[in-house]
């Protein structure tokens, strides 16, 4: 277990409009209309999309999407000049099986 990662987990998901933005880039295709470029499911959600949806900045959706990445919670892909996120799974799953190990 590492209590670092976990906090740094913690951190990111501590903020409301992170969150958010992770519940629906974890089911994307209710949340967003489709793409011109990328495959909401398999290429992830455009920032300018998730700025759109949450009423942000650009700017500001990438800082939290870089807090996100820095914690290990989404992956991200650049498709000619854009920019598209998707939740890391198999992080999301380890993360949540670490922080378990912290109450036991």
């Amino acid at each position: 277990m590492q209590n670092k990662s976990s906090l740094k987990i913690l951190s990111a998901l501590a903020n409301e409009n992170r969150l958010q933005i992770m519940q629906w880039i974890a089911d994307p295709l209710p949340h967003f209309p489709p793409q011109s470029d990328g495959d909401l499911v398999d290429d992830g959600v455009c920032v300018g999309s998730i700025a759109t949806k949450i009423g942000l900045s650009q700017p500001t959706v990438t800082k939290h999407m870089s807090i996100l990445a820095d914690a290990g919670l989404v992956t991200h892909k650049k498709l000619k000049n854009w920019v598209f996120y998707k939740p890391d799974q198999q992080a999301i799953e380890q993360s949540l099986a670490d922080i378990s190990e912290l109450f036991k």
